[in-house]
């Protein structure tokens, strides 16, 4: 009996292990030799970023519509173009004779007002006041320096025959300047505030040509550069060095108006410190 069992430990003993045998038979896998001819190539494994095309970068974008608009404003001085300066004259001339008035002087710093009075109301801007304070001040140069040295380049007769500063116009200039920001600034919260901003500069183009100060050229193309400085100023600030911003200045002000069950009104002004 017990020679039954030694002979059958016997037997199973070598299947048991033929698995391992097998197993042990099988040539480990030789690793991949390293790469050492492009390790320093891109040591992080990140993919590159895919580089934008021109047609979708900041600066096109930023650029065609002051583009457009200069480009028509040169191509109508004088007697060119399908609809000139002078043929433009001629119908404002012969719908409003000889009317004028001087409320353009005042109209063109109208979009700004826009500004205190959303800020005032509640409405973040996208920069703080420092930030946009700076934005406005680099604008301002980048406008001015411009306009003036292509009213000196090109020497262009006003309309008026008073000088001949006249192409481009500075206060279509300074207006849509004005209303650029505005719109940059207060766009993600409505669109109106742009659309409002950007009215009030045309009124100020139409009253130019209507007073006889300006052509057609010169105020179309001082809406783009007006435009164009505004973006140039805006593309190449960055918030306090690199910062991002933090708010608008030291407190958020808001206002609304008030009444009372007596019948009285009045406004209340409220102002929260950061």
């Amino acid at each position: 009996m017990i020679s039954r069992y030694i002979i059958s430990l016997a037997l199973l003993l070598p299947l048991a292990s033929a698995p391992q045998l097998a197993a042990a038979q099988v040539p480990l896998a030789t690793p991949a030799p390293a790469d050492t001819t492009h390790k320093y190539q891109n040591p992080g494994g990140v993919s590159s970023p895919v580089k934008k095309s021109f047609f979708k970068s900041k600066g096109f974008r930023a650029s065609i519509v002051p583009a457009v608009l200069i480009g028509y404003g040169v191509s109508t001085i004088n007697g060119h173009g399908f609809y000139s300066s002078y043929d433009a004259k001629n119908d404002i001339r012969h719908m409003f004779g000889d009317y004028r008035n001087h409320i353009d002087d005042y109209l063109q710093w109208a979009p700004y007002l826009e500004i205190p009075v959303v800020l005032l109301a509640g409405v973040e801007s996208s920069n703080d006041r420092l930030n946009l304070g700076l934005v406005i001040v680099k604008s301002e140069l980048i406008m001015l320096s411009s306009v003036y040295v292509v009213k000196t380049l090109a020497n262009i007769e006003r309309p008026d025959g008073s000088n001949n500063l006249s192409f481009p116009s500075g206060h279509t200039a300074q207006a849509f300047l004005a209303a650029s920001i505005v719109h940059t600034e207060f766009r993600d919260k409505s669109q109106w505030y742009g659309i409002g901003a950007y009215t009030l500069a045309t009124s100020v183009a139409a009253f130019r040509m209507i007073n006889n100060k300006h052509w057609e050229s010169d105020v179309v193309a001082g809406a783009g550069f007006g435009i164009l400085s505004a973006h140039v100023a805006y593309l190449t600030h960055r918030n306090r060095w690199g910062h991002k911003p933090t708010g608008r200045g030291i407190g958020d002000t808001s206002f609304m108006p008030m009444w009372t069950p007596a019948g009285g009104t009045g406004l209340c002004l409220t102002w929260r410190p950061k």
